[in-house]
């Protein structure tokens, strides 16, 4: 440390004696010395410097140039991975054909399956409504049938009273009760 203080003291008397000798110096003199003072005072300068923060100044840019040379690798890293990205990029565009088939090819048949379902359960309901409609039909058939009956069975009751009244006397007429009274009670 004593030696840095010495040199911290040259360099401080060479400055000041530079700026006198300069002040000195005539003005038709071409200032040689004064040039060669002033160079020498540089150097000085410099190396006192150098000998002060040399050190500093070597561990800064070297650790500067090793932060470069590390954010070069960091972005040569980064490029190459963005290459990489690049390139499944470019694949999935050139597969993006295929996809697009595969994907259409599987909806299509997705779509034929419920197509399929759709007209079965179409077909199933078909039939179930035929059937319903011929147990309707039947039903009402039958219903018609006995409707006839009975118009029919009075109607001809109608005309079976009107022809024996018309050739029934009331004699006959109450003979022919009293027969059918006598089987209905008898049985």
């Amino acid at each position: 440390m004593h030696l840095k203080t010495i040199a911290g003291a040259v360099c401080i008397f060479l400055l000041s004696a530079g700026t006198a000798v300069a002040s000195e110096a005539g003005a038709h003199d071409l200032p040689w010395g004064n040039f060669a003072f002033r160079i020498v005072n540089f150097v000085l300068f410099i190396g006192v410097i150098a000998y002060f923060f040399g050190g500093k100044i070597k561990g800064f840019f070297k650790g500067r140039s090793q932060q470069i040379a590390d954010e070069i690798s960091t972005l040569e890293e980064r490029k190459a991975q963005a290459a990489a990205a690049l390139a499944q990029v470019e694949e999935r565009i050139r597969n993006l054909e295929q996809e697009r088939k595969a994907i259409l090819d599987e909806y299509r048949a997705q779509g034929e399956t419920a197509k399929a379902a759709i007209i079965a359960k179409a077909e199933q309901a078909a039939v179930r409504l035929q059937e319903q409609a011929k147990r309707t039909a039947q039903n009402e058939i039958a219903q018609a049938v006995e409707t006839i009956r009975a118009e029919m069975a009075e109607k001809i009751a109608q005309a079976a009273e009107r022809m024996l009244a018309e050739r029934l006397t009331a004699q006959e007429h109450a003979k022919l009760i009293d027969q059918y009274l006598t089987k209905v009670v008898l049985n």
